[in-house]
């Protein structure tokens, strides 16, 4: 019985030799509109997350809330500390978890032509 066979690693080490698929397509996503919060998916990019939907709903705004945590994708925007708020392509936070008022703020100013008065 051979419990450890002579198995190849196609991957590699750190998710293998795809790497260059990966860069491609993080910056074909960066393309997308709407409103993305990169991070690992941690308890502060998942509060971040919540207090922007909050902040979505406060206003009367329907946008696509994309969780990105692949770190080419991350890293494709330039943020090299998470939690990060992207805004129609644009970074407009990163580094702290914002409240639901500075994620009201940053919508209202950024999006004022799409809210319902």
């Amino acid at each position: 019985m051979k419990l450890f066979g002579n198995r190849k690693n196609e991957k590699g080490c750190c998710g293998g030799n795809d790497i260059a698929e990966r860069i491609q397509r993080a910056e074909e996503n960066k393309q997308e509109k709407g409103i993305k919060i990169l991070g690992s998916g941690c308890k502060k990019c998942m509060e971040l997350e919540k207090n922007v939907r909050f902040a979505l709903e406060e206003l009367q705004l329907e946008a696509k809330v994309e969780h990105v945590t692949d770190f080419a994708e991350i890293a494709s925007y330039g943020v090299m500390t998470t939690p990060a708020l992207v805004m129609d392509k644009e970074v407009v936070a990163y580094g702290k978890v914002l409240s639901p008022a500075e994620a009201k703020a940053l919508l209202s100013q950024k999006w004022s032509a799409k809210i319902q008065k």
